[in-house]
C-alpha cells in the first residue's frame, strides 16, 4: 500500500471555486482507477485569505502548504482587493518566496481542434509541443532598485548555482521529452548572460543524450512566431522568461488550455493555470477548466511520477476537445460542468 498525500487545494477568488471543484472531481475518478491514495485540504488563499483573516497568505495556509506533498492553485485576485493593505497578488509572491520556488514550468501545446484560435495560420502552428523554463526566483526582479528624479537602476544580480540548478531542470525535462535544450540569454551584451551561457555549456557535459542549443532573446522572440515547432525546451532567465513565456501563451489561442508548475529544490511544488481569476464570469458555470485539469495532470507526472495518470486526463481532454464540446472561449456553448461531465464519461 502506496503512503497517503496530501493534496493543498487552494481555490482563491473569482471562478477560482469553480474550475477546482471540477478539478477535484476528475482527480477522484482518476485516482480510483491508477490507485492514487490522497487527501484534498482545502485553504483560504488570495481575496478569500483576506476575507477571512485579513492577508492574503494566512499563516495556517502556508503552514499547510510546506507540510503538503504538492499544492494546486486555481486563481486568485479581483477588483475589490486592489486597495488592500496587502493585495491578493502579494499573497501568491509571498508563497513563492516561502517555498523557495525557483522554476517556472509552462508547457505550450497547439491542440489541432483549436488551431484556428491561434493568431498564427494553422501550417505555422499545427504541432508545436514545447516547454518554457523560467528561472523565478533571481534575476533584475530581486536585484537592487534605484530610482531618482533623472534616473534609474536596476540591478540584474545571478549566481553560478543559481544558474545551474535551473539548467539542470530543463535538462532533466528534456530527457523525458524530445532531449533538446534552447538556453536563451543575450551573451552579446549582458555579463550575466555571459555567465548563464558558460553554465549551460558545463551542465551540457552532465547530459550527453541530450543536445544544448543557444539562442539570444531577440532570435528567440522570431523564432517563436516563426517557427515554433523547432522547439523542446527553452530555458531562460526570471525577465526573459516573463516576456517569452507570455508570448508563447498566445499560440494555442487561449489562455483557457494552459496550464503551469512551480518547483523549488525539496519542497512541496504548486501546480496553477496561468490564466486569471475572470471574476466577471464568476458563479456562472461558463469557465474553461482545462488549465485547471491540465494542472492536476502536471501535478500527478510531476510531484508524483504517475505517467499513466497524467496522460489519461491530457488524453480525455484532447479526446473531448475534438469531439468539439467547448466552453465558450473555445467557440462552443458547453458550460463547465458539461464539459467536465464529458470528460469523465472517456475516463
Amino acid at each position: 500500500m502506496t503512503e497517503k498525500k496530501t493534496i493543498v487545494a487552494l481555490s482563491g477568488d473569482g471562478i477560482g471555486p469553480e474550475i477546482m471543484a471540477q478539478a477535484l472531481r476528475v482527480l477522484k475518478v482518476v485516482a480510483e482507477k491508477i490507485e492514487f491514495d490522497y487527501e484534498v485540504v482545502e485553504k483560504a488563499f488570495g481575496g478569500a485569505g483576506i476575507d477571512q483573516f485579513g492577508h492574503p497568505l494566512p499563516e495556517e495556509t502556508l503552514l499547510a502548504c510546506q507540510n503538503s506533498d504538492a499544492i494546486l492553485l486555481a486563481a486568485i485576485g479581483a477588483p475589490k482587493y486592489d486597495n488592500a493593505p496587502v493585495r491578493a497578488e502579494q499573497g501568491l509572491l509571498a508563497l513563492r518566496k516561502a517555498l523557495g520556488l525557483y522554476a517556472n514550468i509552462r508547457p505550450i501545446t497547439v491542440h489541432p481542434a483549436l488551431a484556428h484560435l491561434s493568431p498564427l495560420k494553422r501550417e505555422v502552428v499545427v504541432g508545436s509541443d514545447f516547454v518554457v523554463v523560467r528561472e523565478l526566483t533571481g534575476g533584475i526582479y530581486f536585484g537592487e532598485h534605484t530610482l531618482e528624479e533623472t534616473s534609474a537602476r536596476d540591478v540584474n544580480d545571478y549566481s553560478a548555482e543559481e544558474i545551474r540548478r535551473i539548467i539542470r531542470k530543463a535538462f532533466e525535462i528534456a530527457r523525458k521529452r524530445k532531449k533538446k535544450v534552447t538556453s536563451v540569454d543575450k551573451q552579446n551584451v549582458l555579463a550575466t548572460s555571459k555567465l548563464w551561457r558558460k553554465i549551460a555549456d558545463e551542465v551540457a557535459t552532465e547530459y550527453p543524450d541530450v543536445t544544448l542549443e543557444h539562442q539570444l532573446v531577440d532570435s528567440c522572440a522570431m523564432l517563436m512566431i516563426t517557427n515554433p515547432k523547432k522547439f523542446d525546451v527553452i530555458v531562460t532567465e526570471n525577465l526573459f522568461g516573463d516576456i517569452l513565456s507570455d508570448e508563447a501563451s498566445v499560440l494555442p489561442g487561449s489562455l483557457g488550455v494552459m496550464p503551469s508548475a512551480s518547483h523549488s529544490e525539496t519542497g512541496p511544488s504548486l501546480y496553477e493555470p496561468i490564466h486569471g481569476s475572470a471574476p466577471d464570469i464568476a458563479g456562472q458555470n461558463i469557465a474553461n477548466p482545462v488549465s485547471m485539469l491540465l494542472s492536476v495532470a502536471m501535478l500527478l507526472r510531476e510531484s508524483f511520477d504517475n505517467e499513466v495518470g497524467a496522460s489519461m486526463i491530457e488524453q480525455a481532454c484532447d479526446t473531448v476537445m475534438n469531439e468539439g464540446i467547448l466552453t465558450r472561449d473555445l467557440g462552443g456553448d458547453a458550460s463547465t460542468s458539461e464539459f467536465v461531465d464529458a470528460l469523465i464519461k472517456h475516463l
